[in-house]
């Protein structure tokens, strides 16, 4: 097993503690916000799926920041199935089957507390759990899930790694080999379970007949790429956060707009500071730096689905080789719990694992910026 096959970086990078408590004050900003009443409800457009409320919230949370050159935090993107904390915990070691005993107990108890917030039964404890994705097998984070098995088993709960299209449902409930399924784990890229194949999941959520986490709910509030076009608006984090949390979101969220309210002619001369990412993709799918985009590619974009973001440069990282490499950083994250931080270095226009020598990097904390 090689490192680069599983994305994991040979090199460390350095982050200054100050800079992770300014990523750790966004990360909580956003979870209080997300749990405002009155940010709720002035989000009426929600996915149907997402306007279900729930008692839980979403195991595995991801944020992604750059950090720019005078050393403030820019928040990238959210993610409510953030993978590779696998890679992030054990690069030192890319052979090793499971995760570090640490992390693991931390991981064990955020899957024990949604289930235990879903049942509202504090002594609650799921007996089987499954981990969906489309065809598994075939995912580059496979062997992630299958670490999982190991941890949920060293605390005497069932796993197992599923297609949406091997659970069988009677009367919304979900079983496996006729046991029952008391949560599942969503790694699917279906966020709101609008697909064909997750159908049945809809409607077993809908029924709420089973914890999921991660969640459609948590991602229309905090994940869903919009999100960060409404917290481009000053006066909607003036209205529901305290000063300093609304201040400091302003700061770390770039600002975004829809495709839609933009005239192309004017926006035009200005590309080469932007970003366009569409609104229904992830693992930065469909991504186009404004400086490499032609007039025919953006006349091709739909304006309804298509952000315009400040594009914010990644840091960059300089090896003992002198390799550059570009690098953002990703919080592990439930709740306003940090589990895990990590680096990912890469060459090319956005975050990808197949730079050689790239990938998932380790951490060194230091003093100083």
């Amino acid at each position: 097993m090689n490192t680069q096959q599983f994305g994991v970086s040979p090199h460390k990078v350095n982050l200054p503690r100050q800079t992770l408590k300014k990523m750790i004050a966004v990360v909580h900003d956003l979870q209080n916000l997300c749990e405002t009443p009155a940010y709720q409800n002035s989000l009426p457009n929600l996915a149907k799926t997402a306007q279900i409320e729930i008692h839980h919230h979403s195991v595995l949370m991801g944020y992604d920041f750059h950090i720019t050159d005078t050393h403030d935090v820019k928040l990238i993107e959210a993610n409510t199935n953030a993978g590779g904390l696998w890679f992030a915990s054990g690069i030192n070691n890319a052979s090793q089957k499971h995760l570090p005993n640490k992390l693991a107990s931390k991981l064990i108890a955020t899957f024990i507390n949604e289930y235990q917030l879903f049942t509202q039964d504090a002594q609650a404890k799921p007996k089987l759990v499954a981990i969906i994705d489309q065809h598994p097998s075939e995912q580059f984070l496979y062997p992630e899930m299958r670490a999982f098995i190991q941890m949920f088993a060293q605390v005497g709960i069932g796993c197992i790694i599923l297609d949406p299209s091997e659970i069988e449902f009677k009367n919304n409930i979900p079983t496996y080999n006729q046991q029952r399924i008391d949560l599942i784990y969503n790694r699917h890229c279906d966020f709101y379970f609008n697909s064909v194949e997750m159908q049945a999941i809809a409607k077993a959520w809908q029924a709420q007949s089973v914890c999921i986490t991660p969640n459609p709910r948590v991602y229309g509030l905090l994940a869903d790429k919009q999100r960060m076009v409404d917290w481009s608006q000053t006066e909607l984090l003036n209205n529901l956060l305290p000063a300093k949390s609304a201040l400091r979101l302003r700061q770390a969220i770039p600002s975004t707009q829809m495709l839609s309210s933009l005239d192309q002619d004017t926006l035009w001369p200005q590309r080469k500071s932007l970003v366009f990412k569409p609104t229904n993709s992830y693992a930065s799918r469909g991504v186009y730096i404004g400086k490499k985009l032609t007039k025919g590619k953006l006349a091709s974009l739909d304006p309804q689905t298509t952000l315009v973001q400040e594009h914010i440069k990644p840091s960059i990282t300089m090896t003992a080789d002198n390799t550059r490499f570009k690098t953002d950083f990703r919080l592990f994250v439930y709740r306003s719990t940090v589990l895990a931080i990590c680096a990912r270095i890469y060459q090319g226009q956005v975050t990808n694992l197949r730079t050689p020598n790239g990938g998932f990097s380790q951490l060194t904390l230091t003093n100083t910026l």
